[in-house]
């Protein structure tokens, strides 16, 4: 794979950020339910979010 250029390591920081910020969120959620569907849910969420931070942080390693 080529290099990434300034903008799309840009986008890609943004993306990596929002996943972050997603699963934190999404992690916190889980934690605060009582309604045990609704919590596996959330850590369901929570848990594509860090599987999606974690593929576009390969991204980084090319």
């Amino acid at each position: 794979m080529a290099g990434l250029n300034q903008m799309e390591l840009q986008h890609l920081r943004h993306l990596i950020g929002a996943q972050d910020t997603s699963y934190q969120k999404f992690n916190s959620y889980a934690q605060a339910c009582n309604d045990p569907q609704i919590k596996q849910l959330f850590m369901k969420s929570a848990q594509d979010a860090l599987n999606t931070k974690q593929t576009l942080m390969s991204f980084l390693n090319c």
